[in-house]
């Protein structure tokens, strides 16, 4: 605000000295101009030879001498003087056009007078038209005009300022409200919004957009805490057994199964271990904004080969039909994908698991795992993807996992351009299944190198 004030003020003062000189440059040549005139006048009376004694020309403020080529004086006005000549030989110059600034006691007025001079005559007899017109009315003006600007300049930046103080503390108003409601924002639970202007201004609109942001940081911080709680609880669960088998294993002393603690502690480890990779996992995947360039072309049918490779046949039954089948993305991921949905459908199935891929559909590849398990009812087939959710017929900590599976499947499916789906593999039986189908972009058969 001062800094505003401080540049008016600068302003105020450049545009009033501007003011002074614009208007002092007009009165100077309005004055040049009556003089001029008064001049030429006079020289047409001497070039007719009917110059009168004494001139013509009204008192007052203004002079009039004709001098010849030795500066004598052959006329003059009332006022002006017959003897001396307004100016001196050194200054006059006969037969040019002149324009100076003399003392007025030369021609008996106060302060600096105006003097023209306009030849005249014949070349016989040259003489020179000499006008003096006085400045004081020049000098008053300016002096009125500045005392003008002196007094009311300040009364102007005053008023300016008090306006611009009301003006500015009612436009900030709203951002100082923002401000503080933004320092009383602590992040804890509970609804934190900003206060919104009634105004439909910016400052209504940045309030409004703040306070989207604040809905989805909440939104984002009960998804981490809602995370980080569950993630916890999964923890705590295979460490409590582990924990609790020492304790067994150490009251029992020597005769404890020292074995099958052993075996049960490794499979405890391996779980608490597994649990550990898909957090990390997801923690990786939500640290990474954008999608990364795909790794390059990825051939289904050889992935698949190689997962149903790592169960026994049957259950895990594989189809692929004759050709190439590429897509575009990198081979752990994806292969991290199909090991996912084979192990949710080996979980829930009866007896036989078909992993398969087909296509095209349109401009994707498609990949099937299909089960003959119960299947999961439609209202829940969405949220199964969410993390650390489980339906009630996989509560069993050994045999239900730990709900992360089908999320890490959803988010490597998206970094890879497709999407992830589940329906049932045949409707309208009593266990009618379950099919996840996994859509990957096709991809034309690369060259060979």
């Amino acid at each position: 605000m001062a800094l505003g004030v401080l540049g008016l003020v600068l302003g105020f003062a450049l545009g009033g000295a501007l003011l002074l000189g614009a208007l002092g440059w007009t009165l100077q040549r309005s004055v040049d101009e009556e003089a001029l005139r008064t001049a030429d006048a006079v020289a047409l009376l001497t070039a007719e030879d009917a110059l009168p004694d004494p001139l013509p020309v009204a008192g007052g403020q203004l002079r009039v001498q004709v001098v010849d080529g030795q500066a004598r004086i052959r006329a003059a006005s009332i006022d002006a003087d017959r003897l001396v000549p307004m100016l001196g030989p050194d200054e006059l110059r006969p037969g040019q056009r002149q324009r100076l600034v003399v003392d007025g006691q030369r021609v008996g007025m106060s302060g600096p007078v105006r003097v023209v001079t306009v030849p005249a005559g014949t070349p016989q007899e040259p003489r020179t038209v000499l006008v003096a017109k006085s400045l004081s009315d020049v000098r008053h003006s300016l002096h009125v005009v500045r005392n003008l600007l002196l007094v009311g300049f300040p009364l102007l930046v005053a008023g300016l300022a008090v306006v611009a103080w009301r003006v500015v503390g009612a436009t900030l108003r709203p951002v100082e409200e923002l401000r503080s409601g933004a320092a009383e924002i602590t992040g804890r639970a509970g609804t934190e919004r900003l206060p919104v202007p009634a105004g439909q201004d910016e400052i209504h609109r940045l309030a409004v957009t703040l306070n989207d942001m604040l809905d989805r940081l909440a939104a984002s911080r009960d998804r981490q805490r809602a995370f980080v709680a569950d993630a916890a609880h999964e923890l705590r669960s295979p460490l409590t057994n582990m924990r609790t088998e020492l304790e067994v294993a150490r009251r029992l002393g020597g005769d404890t199964d020292w074995p099958a603690v052993a075996d049960d502690l490794l499979a405890d480890t391996e779980r608490l271990g597994r649990l550990v990779d898909d957090l990390l996992l997801l923690a990786r995947l939500d640290e990474q904004a954008a999608r990364p360039s795909p790794v390059g072309p990825v051939e289904l049918g050889g992935l698949l080969r190689t997962v149903a490779a790592r169960y026994p046949s049957p259950p895990v039954r594989l189809v692929v039909p004759d050709g190439a089948w590429w897509v575009e993305g990198d081979p752990g991921e994806l292969r991290r994908v199909l090991v996912n949905l084979v192990d949710n459908a080996l979980r829930h199935a009866h007896g036989a698991v078909e992993l398969a891929v087909t296509g095209p559909a349109g401009a994707y590849h498609l990949v099937t795992v299909t089960d003959d398990g119960p299947g999961v009812p439609a209202a829940d087939r969405e949220r199964v993807f969410a993390r650390f959710t489980r339906l009630d017929d996989a509560r069993a900590r050994d045999a239900g996992g730990a709900g992360l599976g089908l999320a890490i499947v959803r988010e490597l499916v998206r970094r890879a351009g497709g999407t992830v789906e589940l329906t049932d593999a045949t409707p309208g039986a009593v266990a009618p299944g379950l099919r996840a189908t996994v859509r990957l972009p096709a991809l034309a058969e690369p060259d060979p190198e």
